[in-house]
């Protein structure tokens, strides 16, 4: 690379560098390249143009440009048109992304493409009883997917492979890539080096439909990270950290990029699971620059040649010095504490030292009823190892847990590994149960028997969300989000109280006796082994596959096209619900047993709003039919104002549609009747789905406004016929007493997605355009 910089020897260097060019981007794609020359050529336009150091999240992010000579481009501000390198889906979402995509008439996906099943497996009775209880339920569900992937071209990992984003980064991941996933958490892939975002079902199939993904240009929040992790302190805490610093809106916007001589004491592992919660505090994704530890990472799965490719690139993968954040945070790692944050929301950070008086200060239960390891965050051969070497510990003075324990690897491979070198022995003797590789519990997926719900209780996990209801569907379930390693000493403990820093425990001999910090290998001394075989490649030609879907199905449902713009003012629209506080997409569209529903449009709509909170009387899924004035669920009220033609809208609150990336939460609305959600702020994810399904976005311009608007009153949206990027919005409230008022909302439409709304959906458009371009 130096050579070639200094334009000498370039005879010699040149067949080097082609010949390490083609490095295949996975095992399973052998004739899918990585390439970094396009890359770097992106790099070097857009850095000419700006003048100025880049970010490592600009460099790759500028590095993907549909049009790197002439983008605009500015943070925060300018829509950017992108070319990602692939696309994953979880089952859940890959139900409706796969049937739009076929709604949209390709023959095939035109970048690598995977489906992974791993939300539709319940937490019920341990790994294999439980996976063949899914895979007899959702046969259908796995069917459809399994022959739509071979039809289309997207590989298949079947239910027992592991969860998304482990695999992610056990095989598709890598330095530089740019991946979108239709799954919140997919920035986990940034542990890697990669810019990996969480998107709707729509977004993917922009990507897949080969046409140029939109995205607004991020911000960038730089974390400085000094010092070293030591003793109880671990990757986790990091996050957790942060999540206390900026909230759960405060990375709205923004990618967050770690820097500085701390990173090199993480794990690849450790800096997944820091990239992973990133989305707890509404990230666009998170990043980590390329190191050793990375490298050493690619080697152990497998993907020593990428590594040396990326060697080569690697001042492309790590910031310019003397680049510039738009924020900078800074942490001294040997200063930083264990943390556990919680409950309902992922951003309560509190120190292990505090939880027990600040638990009994609030009146939260301190009694621990069950801890969980495990998921998407935490499943790694490290945390695994470290969990391991509590339980280790309390076995040798004769404890096992006192809470209910329950671990979930992460994927076939990280299973078998541990079942291989031990751990998974020790955590079963410690009291625990292993659980199927799938999301489980930390979704909902959970048929929890040890409470009724209503009963108070409190629950560890080294999960990532904890909103109220999500891990079991009870809203008195106090849920606190932790380290594998402290989860492992709260449940032995039992108890929010023990701090395993300082207190003693009695064993079995009735000596006191203190945890000593985990310590465990980042990765395994042997290989990795990699389970049973579970992925179904698709093959090069699958334009004979049938995909089956019966109309008389109550799992899946063809779907039809949402109708245009009519071309006129939104005009007294009754308001359905006005929210009260929080609303994530868990509020919005429930899952848990919902999930089942993720490919039926008409059934998963009667989960829409059950969650959110009425202002107008304090309930849940209570809300006053206009047209009858009775009290009545949301869905009930929503289908009764689709069937009179009343077009209805949403008034939300702060931050409206936190959480995951599930585009039900859109579809659901406009397949209901909504037209527009007007609120104080906007998820990334969500206000992206709605522009995507053809809804109005919309917030106000004075937040105050909020208070203007009551449930009982009638809403107009004026001046869509002038609708353009930046120009606010009129709306008319019309009061029962005759009396009018004019608000302004604001709005982020750019030229193209106001083109969705006119057409109906972005589906609707792509359509449109493929019609005019044949």
């Amino acid at each position: 690379q130096h050579a070639l910089n200094s334009g000498i020897r370039r005879y010699h260097v040149a067949p080097v560098l082609c010949q390490r060019a083609k490095v295949a981007m996975s095992h399973f794609e052998p004739n899918e390249h990585i390439n970094y020359e396009k890359l770097e050529k992106n790099i070097n336009i857009v850095r000419k143009r700006l003048d100025r150091p880049l970010t490592l999240s600009e460099k790759i992010v500028y590095g993907h440009l549909d049009d790197p000579a002439k983008q605009e481009i500015e943070r925060g501000k300018t829509y950017l048109r992108l070319r990602p390198d692939r696309v994953a889906m979880q089952d859940a979402t890959a139900q409706m992304a796969m049937l739009q995509f076929i709604s949209s008439g390709l023959p095939k996906v035109a970048v690598p493409s995977t489906i992974h099943c791993d939300h539709l497996i319940e937490a019920q009775l341990g790994g294999e009883k439980d996976l063949r209880r899914a895979k007899d339920i959702n046969q259908e569900v796995y069917n459809f997917l399994a022959t739509a992937g071979a039809k289309y071209g997207v590989g298949f990992w079947k239910p027992g492979s592991g969860i998304i984003h482990q695999i992610i980064l056990e095989n598709y991941s890598y330095p530089g890539v740019m991946l979108i996933g239709t799954d919140s958490h997919t920035p986990n892939g940034g542990g890697l080096g990669g810019i990996c975002i969480g998107v709707g079902g729509a977004d993917a199939v922009d990507v897949m439909a080969g046409i140029p993904w939109e995205l607004k240009c991020p911000k960038v929040i730089g974390v400085k990270l000094t010092g070293k992790l030591s003793g109880w302190s671990s990757p986790k805490d990091v996050i957790l950290k942060v999540a206390g610093i900026l909230t759960v809106k405060g990375g709205t916007g923004a990618i967050i990029e770690y820097h500085g001589p701390g990173v090199d004491s993480i794990s690849c592992t450790g800096m997944a699971t820091i990239c992973n919660m990133g989305a707890e505090i509404g990230a666009t994704t998170s990043v980590f620059p390329y190191n050793a530890r990375m490298k050493k990472y690619l080697g152990k799965t497998g993907r020593a040649d990428i590594a040396a490719l990326a060697d080569e690139f690697q001042q492309h993968l790590v910031p310019d010095s003397g680049c510039q954040y738009d924020q900078v945070i800074e942490i001294n790692l040997s200063e930083l504490k264990p943390h556990i944050n919680g409950p309902f929301t992922p951003d309560l950070a509190h120190p292990v030292s505090d939880i027990g008086a600040v638990a009994e200060k609030e009146g939260w239960p301190v009694d621990i009823r069950v801890g969980l390891i495990g998921s998407c965050t935490n499943s790694s051969y490290e945390d695994m190892g470290r969990s391991a070497a509590v339980a280790k510990q309390a076995l040798a003075h004769g404890l096992k847990c006192k809470s209910m324990f329950t671990i979930t690897p992460g994927s076939e491979q990280i299973r078998a590994t541990i079942e291989r070198d031990g751990y998974a022995q020790i955590l079963r003797d410690v009291g625990g149960l292993v659980l199927a590789n799938a999301c489980g519990p930390c979704i909902g997926q959970w048929d929890r028997k040890d409470i009724k719900k209503g009963e108070k209780n409190t629950i560890v996990t080294s999960y990532n969300r904890n909103f109220t209801g999500r891990n079991d569907a009870n809203p008195e379930t106090h849920a606190f989000v932790t380290s594998p390693e402290i989860v492992t000493a709260l449940s032995i403990a039992g108890t929010l109280k023990f701090n395993p820093e300082t207190d003693y425990l009695t064993g079995a001999d009735g000596k006191k006796f203190k945890l000593e910090a985990p310590d465990a290998d980042e990765l395994p001394k042997l290989e990795f082994d990699p389970g049973q075989d579970t992925y179904q490649y698709p093959p090069k030609d699958g334009s004979g596959q049938h995909v089956d879907v019966s109309p008389t199905s109550q799992r899946l449902q063809l779907l039809e096209p949402f109708d245009k713009w009519d071309g006129k003012d939104l005009e007294d629209m009754l308001i359905l619900i006005k929210v009260k506080g929080k609303c994530t997409t868990d509020h919005i569209s429930a899952a848990g047993p919902w999930l089942k529903f993720r490919g039926h449009l008409d059934n998963i709509s009667n989960n829409l709003l059950i969650g959110a909170i009425n202002v107008e009387n304090g309930k849940a899924n209570s809300v006053r039919n206009a047209l009858t004035q009775e009290f009545g669920p949301v869905p009930d009220t929503a289908r009764y104002y689709k069937k009179m033609g009343v077009k209805w809208a949403v008034i939300g609150d702060e931050n409206y549609g936190e959480g995951s990336s599930r585009e039900h939460a859109a579809l659901e609305p406009r397949h209901l009747g909504g037209r527009v959600i007007i609120t104080k702020s906007f998820a990334r994810i969500h206000e992206t789905n709605l522009k995507k399904q053809g809804l109005l976005p919309l917030t106000f311009a004075d937040p105050a406004d909020y208070n203007k608007i009551h449930p009982v009153d009638k809403l107009s949206i004026v001046g869509l016929a002038d609708f353009a990027p930046g120009k606010p919005l009129k709306c008319i409230i019309k009061h029962p007493n005759g009396s009018q008022e004019t608000i302004m909302l604001n709005h982020t439409f750019n030229e193209s997605q106001i083109e969705w709304f006119q057409a109906g959906s972005a589906l609707n458009r792509m359509k449109e355009l493929q019609q005019k371009s044949s």
